[in-house]
């Protein structure tokens, strides 16, 4: 199933940006764009890691509004629910 949906996502845009604020400011937007599609792709911006790694950020983002992490790649996160 999650084959499917990476061959999808290579196609999306980026439609949520993580800066300096972190996940939780995005939190909200992230949930209410996934009540409204199938998949959602995040990018983490150079501020919000900080000592953190993408993959690390990316499944806690997941975990915060309850969607499977399809893939990181790079500085992005490809979302589920």
């Amino acid at each position: 199933m999650s084959e499917k949906y990476r061959a999808q996502a290579q196609d999306l845009d980026v439609t949520v940006w993580v800066g300096k604020s972190g996940i939780e400011a995005v939190r909200d937007e992230l949930d209410d764009q996934l009540a409204n599609r199938e998949l959602v792709k995040v990018k983490f911006l150079r501020s919000a890691r900080g000592g953190t790694s993408t993959d690390e950020l990316a499944a806690d983002l997941a975990e915060m509004v309850d969607a499977e992490l399809i893939e990181t790649r790079g500085n992005t996160g490809v979302y589920h629910r």
